[in-house]
């Protein structure tokens, strides 16, 4: 046996070697320049040792590999940065030399003369799976939860490693080849199976053993089709080609709306390799993988989508020296659509759940929610019926209080109103232990506030969950001014025990994301009221990468909840906190024409019964006299809304309300969508630098008013073009000295 750092290799009396790939001191396997250069070690000996007649590559932990390591990521841009600054020429090829490694020691074990079988054995991402189509044969299992995928494009890239250009000439359907490397979905083993990408799906416990049998068989090819004379893979120049390739390219616009350079370069290499020789098309996708990882796009997306995402997810923020708490019954105050959705994932997260509301009625109505919720998982093939009983045999209705004295944690979703949200407070602080934390989901009710109805402020934070809740994956974790560490912990203990991404935030009305949603959303009546035409507004914010235009938007949050926000801050602030005009925008919509939103089928939308699509409101062109369409800058309209939200994100960690900088560009992607491909509110505003934001900020002050006008932080940082990841960086120690990522 032959022992490398990452990986065991064993050689049977058959010449089958088995290479266990086993990280020591990680969870999952992940691709290091270290595991590089070992697996490079690795084909080498496999290739040269006569007596290895093949080899099984298979992974020592339940999963096969996560993919790419984070920190190698990090320190790759951070070294092109810094020779960039040298010298960009070298930096650059240096960069396209890095880029290539693994994709020509995948190249290297393909041609290397012996079979490799790629025993995949659970959850395989990203090069780990590019790894896997360059062996010459691979086997997936029947276990829970295996899948497989190639997900770069949605943190800013492509498959460069070679996936680009194998999936293409291995999936026989051309169209869910491209499908795969477009959407960077999972793939379950029958799906796998189907598409070619592995031959058979056996047990699991008899997985290296099918493999070896495999070997052993002889059944296996070295050589693969493409490397033999003669080869003929898909033809782009023919009757089927020329039908599907200028739909794919207009598909790809419809869907991106050209904004993301690694969804393009997809389109190209797969395009362009099926032109080129195998070694040749490895080069090309070498060549646009260097050159989209130079993009802003790029960077800022692996950043906050990858890096970040995967830092605060396993817990960033969460206070040290607090001890971990595994929570083993959570109670729910409310039963509506929140509170139902809150108590499904948390007893989807195996916790027990009492879920309470004024009567058994309403509390029944909350669990059949999460029946119905079941149900559909049941019929998309992501749970059982043994399952779904499982979960819902932990879900506990009643309007009984007293069932909360043991446990953990409170979280109240009840109606946004300060007096109900009192009330029940008093009657769970009443039976709840001592040492239990009270949590309110509201949605702009600062928690310092509502926390004057405890007797123990320090035990009550925010939680402010999205909707619904089963699908988004962020929530806000709100401090109130008395909220203690220990509140805090056990709010990350249990965001983090149901799988959602939290953000820490200080408290204010709106907190962080209503914040930059409510000015996404005032800025679109800004717009009506001018005259702008709807279409127009929702197409600017849409083809800007918003995943839904602000009218729509708007209609699925209710604009009665809308008028009942104005109507609260007229109360708290008074009227002069209000833009007149979009008030009376929407209390004409709501009292006057009784459009609601989406409930009920009115609102800034029509929507008919199905199969008839949801359309604008016609009548909408004729509140305000209308703009010619062609005179308006619909560049502007795009920038409109995207420099309000960064503004508003600006000013959130101007305020100290944000923190964590990383946090406010994953809040407002994952809570809401802003632009995806900008890497965030503040990766939008260092993408093209402070100097650049400051100066479009006074171009549309001047225009559109004191609204876009730049704080006094974005003024002092634009003197010198600094950042807010230099100045706020988050891996720096409180003497400012920065740590490795």
């Amino acid at each position: 046996m032959t022992t490398y750092n990452n990986f065991t290799i064993d050689t049977d009396s058959d010449g089958i070697t088995l290479i266990t790939w086993d990280m020591p001191e990680k969870n999952m396997n992940v691709f290091t320049m270290e595991v590089m250069d070992e697996l490079d070690a690795i084909v080498d000996q496999v290739a040269s040792d006569e007596a290895i007649k093949g080899a099984v590559i298979t992974s020592g932990k339940s999963a096969f590999s996560g993919g790419a390591d984070i920190t190698m990521l990090n320190g790759m841009y951070d070294r092109f940065e810094a020779a960039r600054a040298q010298d960009e020429k070298a930096a650059v090829r240096e960069l396209f030399d890095n880029a290539g490694k693994l994709s020509w020691i995948f190249r290297k074990l393909e041609t290397c003369g012996k079979p490799f079988v790629s025993a995949i054995n659970g959850t395989c991402m990203g090069g780990a799976t590019e790894l896997s189509l360059a062996c010459h044969a691979r086997l997936g299992t029947d276990a829970e939860g295996w899948k497989m995928a190639l997900p770069e494009v949605k943190i800013g890239i492509f498959p460069g490693a070679g996936g680009t250009v194998r999936v293409p000439r291995m999936v026989p359907d051309m169209q869910s080849a491209l499908l795969m490397l477009m959407q960077g979905s999972n793939l379950k083993a029958q799906k796998a199976k189907a598409m070619k990408l592995i031959d058979e799906i056996v047990p699991a416990k008899k997985l290296v053993a099918e493999a070896k049998k495999l070997l052993t068989s002889g059944s296996v090819d070295p050589v693969k089709e493409w490397d033999k004379k003669g080869y003929k893979g898909p033809r782009v120049y023919s009757a089927a080609g020329s039908q599907l390739w200028p739909a794919v390219g207009a598909n790809y616009r419809k869907n991106t709306h050209d904004n993301y350079p690694g969804a393009k370069a997809i389109v190209k290499v797969a395009y362009e390799s099926l032109l080129l020789p195998f070694d040749t098309a490895l080069t090309v996708e070498q060549r646009y993988f260097t050159e989209v990882l130079q993009t802003n796009e790029a960077k800022h997306m692996v950043r906050s989508l990858f890096v970040s995402m995967q830092e605060l997810n396993k817990g960033a923020r969460r206070p040290a020296d607090v001890p971990q708490k595994k929570l083993k019954k959570v109670g729910i105050l409310g039963a509506g659509f929140m509170g139902a959705g809150i108590a499904y994932v948390t007893a989807k997260a195996g916790m027990q759940v009492v879920l309470i509301d004024r009567d058994q009625e309403a509390a029944d109505k909350g669990k059949a929610h999460c029946e119905d919720l079941e149900k559909k998982a049941i019929q998309k093939g992501r749970s059982t019926p043994e399952k779904a009983e499982k979960v819902l045999s932990l879900i506990t209705a009643t309007p009984d209080y007293d069932e909360l004295k043991d446990v953990d944690l409170v979280i109240e979703a009840v109606f946004e109103d300060r007096d109900v949200k009192a009330e029940v407070t008093a009657k769970a602080e009443a039976v709840m232990k001592p040492s239990a934390i009270y949590a309110s989901n509201t949605s702009t009710l600062p928690i310092t506030g509502l926390a004057k109805a405890s007797k123990r402020p320090k035990n009550f934070i925010g939680i402010h969950f999205f909707s619904p809740v089963d699908r988004m994956m962020l929530t806000e974790i709100i401090m109130g001014k008395r909220t203690g560490d220990k509140a805090l912990a056990v709010a990350m203990d249990f965001v983090m025990a149901i799988k959602k991404t939290p953000i820490v935030v200080n408290d204010t009305r709106g907190f962080y994301v209503n914040r930059c949603v409510l000015q996404y959303i005032s800025e679109a009546y800004n717009m009506l009221i001018e005259g702008v035409p709807a279409a127009m507004v929702e197409n600017a914010a849409t083809m800007g990468g918003m995943p839904v235009g602000p009218l729509a938007l708007n209609d699925e949050i209710a604009l009665d909840l809308s008028l009942k926000i104005f109507n609260a801050t007229v109360a708290d602030l008074g009227e002069s906190a209000l833009d007149p005009d979009q008030f009376a925008l929407v209390k004409k919509l709501v009292e006057q024409e009784g459009r609601h939103g989406r409930k009920n089928g009115k609102g800034f939308y029509e929507y008919p019964a199905k199969p008839a699509k949801k359309h604008l409101w016609p009548e909408l062109k004729s509140l305000y006299p209308q703009q010619n369409a062609d005179s308006i800058d619909f560049a502007e309209l795009q920038q409109r809304f995207w420099v309000l939200q960064a503004l508003e994100a600006a000013k959130t960690i101007e305020e100290g309300v944000v923190t964590d900088v990383r946090e406010a560009d994953v809040g407002s992607i994952l809570g809401y969508g802003f632009a995806p491909f900008t890497g965030g509110t503040i990766s939008y505003i260092d993408g093209m630098g402070t100097t650049a934001f400051v100066a479009l900020c006074n171009k549309l002050a001047k225009k559109h008013g004191k609204r876009f006008r730049p704080t006094k932080l974005l003024k002092q940082m634009a003197a010198s073009d600094e950042k807010f990841y230099q100045r706020f960086n988050p891996y720096a120690d409180p003497e400012g000295e920065a740590k490795a990522a």
